[in-house]
């Protein structure tokens, strides 16, 4: 093994590090919740700028934006391949959180689905009964005992906390497959997961204030991590 790393490897330590970095700091400067339905939004002046500005580019109601000028098929493409790109790094957050059986669920969605779905492109380990499984290094964090900090408004991909911030930066940076492939198809699963994410997003129905979309995003994103075990 080389004593020293190559520079795209370098970039990537250093990006996951200021992923981390951003936690820590940002942690340092908000209050600790108290309770399932507490709200810790510091930023709140700057999040209704962002919401704002977010509402006029996806416009509201379901289907709109993004959504309403790509056929559903193509979008349902792009959907499946970013599922099945996402899959080694679903299942190395699954291993990093002690989940064994769903480290063994994402390799066999991604086998099937690359061998048998002709890359991802039809979800096959679904019609074949392997179940769906979905986890980041957010939902990491808070296995490890991370606090999810404060609620901020992200331009374009919406709500999210300073955890999953951070968690989002880690994840983009620690892809199994960016080692594996070379430039540029190495950031093709980045590309799809980004377009994916704002597709999805512009597909789902907006919530007409800023309040609103606030509370559906803690109340769905608790829900989420509450169901890994700490």
């Amino acid at each position: 093994m080389s004593a020293t790393l190559s520079a795209p490897i370098r970039l990537r330590l250093l990006a996951a590090a200021a992923g981390f970095g951003l936690l820590g700091a940002c942690a340092s400067t908000t209050a600790p919740l108290s309770g399932s339905q507490a709200t810790n939004d510091p930023y709140e002046v700057q999040n209704r700028k962002t919401f704002a500005v977010n509402q006029k580019l996806t416009s509201q109601g379901s289907g709109g934006g993004v959504a309403s000028v790509i056929p559903e098929p193509f979008q349902d493409l792009i959907h499946n391949v970013s599922e099945n790109l996402s899959m080694p790094q679903v299942a190395v957050n699954s291993l990093l959180q002690g989940d064994l059986r769903g480290t063994g669920l994402a390799l066999h969605r991604f086998s099937v689905n690359s061998v048998l779905g002709m890359g991802g492109l039809v979800d096959a380990a679904s019609e074949f009964g392997v179940p769906e499984h979905d986890t980041d290094f957010g939902e990491t964090l808070h296995v490890w005992g991370v606090g999810e900090g404060a609620f901020v408004m992200l331009p374009i991909l919406g709500a999210s906390t300073q955890r999953d911030v951070a968690g989002r930066v880690v994840d983009l940076f620690t892809d199994p497959l960016s080692y594996r492939l070379p430039e540029p198809e190495r950031y093709v699963g980045t590309g799809i997961g980004l377009a994916d994410g704002v597709i999805q997003g512009s597909r789902r129905a907006k919530p007409a204030t800023y309040e609103a979309a606030r509370a559906e995003y803690l109340e769905r994103r608790r829900a989420d991590v509450s169901s890994r075990r700490r």
